[in-house]
């Protein structure tokens, strides 16, 4: 289960009465692109329009529905000086009451975008490990912490997948296409085959291995002795390079999380082309 699943049985699944928000045209610049959906129950939100006035506004209309009743409302908003930002561009929202089978519908499609998430394979439940995990939860993204140890696996307090494997290996072999692969174990002979295997597989979206140079030189000369010659040119290490010179775990986790995530949504714009059409059809 992801984050984001807890959240929504929890959200959609209450008694409390939602107002769905639709951003159903953009014109000009916005914080976020037509399509994009909120949802304001009376004490709690879910999802966000981009922050801001606008938002604001926004809910502050949604509780006055909610308190008086109404069913649906349109705003057409200018995102200047007349509401306090500086975006420059114009949106126009759609507000609706919700009705039950409309909540389960939007449960149904919730799970099945989580269930189409990226996998974010984190091969090492050690200090850096875990510190992924703990951000990679927040994330749009199925992260799956890999461990040989079960002490190790035991410390992580992150939502996300756990799995322990005596042979973690087989994670990589049967893993969606597209996955990515953060290798950090405990031995360095483990990241090299744990590396190699990510590597081979040819559908991997990012590989990464803990490390320096001088440890990416020694993985290239053992393939080349291992593995046939296998290319190293599409793995990422070190990882989560930058000029801190900051080594704690989290500090290392944040920058390897950007840097995954960079990899996995460079072509989101164009993917999400189809989801936005079908979120704009829904709100009319």
């Amino acid at each position: 289960m992801t984050m984001r699943s807890s959240q929504t049985e929890s959200f959609f699944g209450s008694a409390h009465p939602i107002v769905r928000v639709v951003l159903t045209r953009v014109r000009g610049s916005s914080p976020r692109e037509a399509g994009t959906e909120m949802f304001v129950a009376p004490n709690s939100l879910f999802g966000t329009i981009g922050g801001g006035q606008l938002e604001h506004i926004v809910i502050t209309q949604a509780c006055s529905m909610l308190a008086e009743g109404t069913l649906s409302s349109r705003l057409d908003l200018p995102l200047g000086p007349e509401i306090g930002q500086c975006c420059g561009g114009r949106v126009e929202v759609s507000l609706a009451r919700m009705r039950k089978a409309e909540r389960q519908a939007v449960i149904s499609r919730l799970q099945a975008e989580d269930d189409a998430l990226p996998h974010v394979y984190v091969m090492g439940a050690g200090h850096v490990g875990r510190a992924i995990a703990n951000l990679l939860q927040h994330a749009p993204v199925h992260c799956v912490l890999v461990d040989m140890r079960k002490e190790e696996l035991a410390q992580c307090q992150a939502l996300v997948d756990m799995r322990l494997r005596a042979i973690p290996e087989v994670e990589i072999y049967n893993a969606p296409a597209g996955s990515a692969f953060i290798v950090l174990t405990h031995d360095h002979g483990l990241d090299f085959l744990l590396t190699s295997a990510a590597l081979e597989i040819g559908h991997a979206s990012y590989v990464g291995m803990i490390g320096s140079a001088t440890k990416r030189a020694k993985l290239r000369s053992w393939c080349n002795s291992h593995c046939n010659g296998l290319s190293i040119d599409q793995l990422t290490c070190p990882i989560g390079a930058t000029a801190s010179r900051d080594k704690r775990p989290e500090i290392i986790a944040a920058f390897v999380a950007a840097e995954v995530l960079t990899a996995l949504t460079s072509g989101a714009r164009a993917a999400g082309d189809t989801e936005e059409a079908a979120l704009l059809e829904a709100a009319q």
